[in-house]
């Protein structure tokens, strides 16, 4: 009997695939590795990095402190600025003093490389067929009250990518 539960409890394990979905029930198909809901009015915080000059890898997305920016990382050494607003006055104390970068600090989510994964960062999505879907809010200008800079949701409304700096929000779309 031992046996068997060990083997059906093998193949549960590996029929399961890396992907999560934060506040529902389940993803919307597979090609997701992380879904946010998108019943509440709430966006996701990117993290708050005092010295980037480290950060090498590509599609990097991060909330710069120095110029209170959202910014991404598009190529070699090259940002670029998502919040475009030179005014912002952002509130970084949300991050506490001691903002240095803990090498431990990290979640992997993936159907393979997980536990391998060597990319730096906090939040890895380690999979290259598999995406995330950002909270989906109508108008957060509106309806996020208290937002914090360094947020981003996908507006449903205009059906763009909106970001806050802490000041003002900005609107991409493509």
């Amino acid at each position: 009997m031992r046996k068997i539960l060990k083997l059906a409890g093998l193949l549960i394990v590996g029929l399961l695939q890396a992907q999560i979905g934060i506040n529902r029930e389940n993803v919307s198909n597979g090609s997701v590795s992380l879904q946010f809901g998108d019943t509440e009015n709430k966006g996701l915080i990117l993290p708050y990095v005092t010295d980037k000059s480290n950060i090498t890898e590509k599609g990097t997305i991060l909330y710069d402190v120095s110029d209170r920016k959202v910014k991404y990382l598009k190529d070699a050494n090259s940002w670029f600025d998502l919040s475009v607003d030179t005014t912002g006055a952002a509130d970084v104390s949300i991050q506490g003093a001691d903002k240095t970068e803990q090498p431990g600090a990290k979640v992997c989510i993936s159907s393979g490389a997980g536990g391998t994964d060597t990319t730096k960062g906090i939040l890895v999505l380690a999979d290259a067929d598999k995406a995330m879907v950002l909270p989906k809010v109508a108008s957060p200008h509106l309806n996020i009250i208290d937002p914090s800079a360094g947020m981003m949701v996908y507006d449903t409304v205009k059906k763009q990518l909106a970001v806050y700096n802490g000041k003002v929000w900005t609107f991409w779309q493509p």
